[in-house]
């Protein structure tokens, strides 16, 4: 059954907007009110390393969330990667069967309808410059600390990709101002050494546990010891801060946004959120920083919720998070 069959199409004001964000392991897609609110939910197994079956399982979930709802709505959708302005396809996408193909092109067709595609980085930014840890905030930097290191950035409710759609990949930055101990730095996958990501990212701060104490934890093994006092935990999670503050500082004296809200795995490190701030300020270009360092409002959930808001609020509608004085 299509979705003409047994759902109205939207009227203009576009009320319902379904986000979709495609990972390796899980296809999860929502929902949106206008308010934010969420409509429905639902998520499936992502079928890897299979294309085909990718852009027909995407397609048929969101059929089947429009039939339970009785509405079509706009559709957005996050990927682990994002699609070259040069070739119209994806590139840089960890689930690599997208690699190479005209991903937005398909499943619109598939759809028959316009669909929108982003990095889930800035997915993540978005969202939460739309009505999450941003809301307030013209120039938001979208951290995810995770199993890898990625950024997205959103000016004025707008996602900024940049002419290379790479913008906000600070994690294949090398770590700035390094100290004689961290250079040339860990190997990357990239193909390079020292960059943020090897240092940051959740197996980074492992990593760097491991080689100070010889034993192996997960970082939220090492920041859960660090809590009860454990020296070596400790001492990991301050070179991690300090590392952060750096890296957080080159971004500031390029972008210098209002907020950095942080996201994955390692931003449930609480601690980071004062000690990160009180520590950047002298790898920072200015005399004073009043950026704010923030947790994520909506956790796992803010990939998928800024994929729906790829299609952003009509003016009639008013616009959720609009930047305050």
């Amino acid at each position: 059954m299509r979705n003409s069959d047994a759902t109205t199409p939207l009227g203009d004001g576009r009320e319902l907007r379904i986000g979709v964000d495609v990972g390796g392991t899980k296809i999860e897609a929502v929902a949106l009110l206008p308010d934010g609110n969420e409509r429905d939910r639902t998520r499936i197994a992502t079928p890897q390393g299979d294309y085909d079956a990718t852009v027909h399982a995407i397609t048929d979930l969101i059929h089947a969330m429009e039939r339970r709802i009785g509405q079509q709505g706009t559709v957005g959708v996050g990927i682990p990667g994002t699609v070259s302005p040069a070739t119209g396809l994806v590139k840089n996408a960890n689930s690599t069967w997208l690699i190479g193909r005209s991903f937005d092109k398909d499943l619109a067709a598939a759809l028959t309808r316009p669909v929108r595609i982003a990095n889930d980085a800035n997915c993540f930014a978005l969202s939460e410059a739309t009505d999450g840890a941003g809301r307030d905030a013209k120039v938001v930097f979208g951290v995810i600390i995770g199993t890898g290191t990625g950024g997205g950035i959103v000016v004025n409710g707008e996602i900024l990709a940049g002419p290379n759609a790479i913008a906000g990949e600070w994690g294949h930055n090398p770590l700035p101002w390094p100290d004689a101990n961290e250079t040339p730095g860990p190997p990357c996958y990239c193909g390079k050494y020292g960059c943020i990501e090897t240092y940051l990212s959740g197996p980074g701060l492992a990593r760097d546990y491991a080689d100070d104490s010889n034993q192996e934890l997960t970082a939220e093994e090492i920041a859960s010891r660090a809590i009860i006092g454990d020296e070596a935990a400790s001492a990991t999670l301050a070179r991690y801060e300090e590392r952060m503050a750096k890296a957080l500082a080159s971004v500031i004296n390029v972008l210098d946004p209002d907020v950095i809200v942080l996201g994955g795995g390692c931003s449930n490190i609480g601690r980071l959120y004062d000690n990160v701030p009180q520590m950047w300020g002298p790898y920072a270009f200015s005399d004073e920083i009043t950026t704010r360092l923030r947790h994520n409002a909506h956790g796992d959930s803010s990939g998928v919720r800024g994929a729906a808001w790829l299609w952003p609020l009509n003016e009639s509608e008013g616009k959720i998070g609009e930047a305050v004085s």
